[in-house]
């Protein structure tokens, strides 16, 4: 087991930030996280300051895999203190979703879940991707013996035909997702080669693969690249753009950590009022 402390990290605001669709409360406090092959099980401690989070995991995995996934190394406490203190909102959204850490997820498996996430809410988009790892995902074993299903690679994917995921309820993404994962399987989009693109690059790469715009190339760079530049913007953020900043996001002031500022906002504009 790895204990974390909670300051700067909760496990519950990343579950509900929008970045992230295998997390899951189970019950008591507890957490289930599937990331690719991987599974952790997680005790929140997000209640009190003085229960820290546990991740159950060896120190070896953590240091190996988690600490990077959770951005460990990061100073979120930083990114905090550079906002700029004549900016109410933005101080206001930091501190409530002060907890938020931006996660270094898998890109292949973003593209398909941002794919999946266009018009959709997120329990479905949930709902979608347990239905095509269930599908067409390897089934994994916990040491405890518990039964998971791995997100499934591309080269699964590129086989199945645009009928079957229909029959997954996966609706007109269908058509996207197949040819997505026969540009993917065939290395016509190298994501090996992605991985080293600049932000600009990246996105440009990520712009051909079918079902791909803006905001979803944004989301993948942000996410799964970790380029802190990206900056998705959907109606949440759009409406707070435009009542806040004149409809555009001061970024001259956020070089490097505009993403992370993204998700304050995304998490307080989404939560605050209730709709999340």
């Amino acid at each position: 087991m790895v204990t974390i402390d909670n300051q700067y990290f909760s496990v519950s605001q990343i579950c509900r930030s929008g970045q992230c669709f295998r997390l899951d409360p189970v019950k008591d406090g507890f957490y289930e996280l599937i990331a690719g092959s991987r599974f952790l099980r997680i005790k929140a401690g997000d209640g009190g300051k003085a229960e820290k989070t546990v991740l159950y995991c060896s120190r070896k995995e953590y240091e190996s895999f988690w600490r990077e996934y959770f951005d460990m190394d990061a100073s979120y406490e930083g990114y905090l203190a550079g906002i700029d203190p004549e900016d109410e909102y933005l101080r206001a959204a930091g501190q409530f979703g002060s907890g938020i850490r931006i996660l270094r997820q898998d890109v292949w498996e973003m593209i398909i879940t941002f794919i999946l996430s266009q018009q959709n809410n997120i329990p479905r988009i949930k709902g979608l991707i347990r239905a095509v790892s269930g599908e067409y995902g390897e089934k994994m074993e916990t040491k405890e013996g518990k039964m998971y299903d791995a997100f499934p690679a591309p080269d699964r994917l590129a086989a199945a035909t645009e009928e079957e995921l229909r029959a997954l309820k996966l609706g007109y993404r269908s058509r996207y997702i197949c040819g997505t994962a026969r540009m993917v399987a065939s290395g016509e989009v190298d994501l090996d080669q992605v991985k080293k693109m600049d932000y600009p690059e990246a996105r440009a790469e990520l712009l051909k693969l079918p079902g791909i715009g803006g905001k979803v190339a944004d989301c993948i760079c942000l996410f799964a690249l970790h380029h802190m530049d990206a900056f998705p913007v959907d109606t949440h953020i759009q409406k707070v753009l435009d009542a806040r900043y004149g409809g555009k996001f001061p970024f001259e002031k956020y070089r490097g950590c505009a993403g992370v500022m993204q998700q304050y906002i995304f998490y307080y504009d989404l939560h605050r009022s209730g709709q999340g």
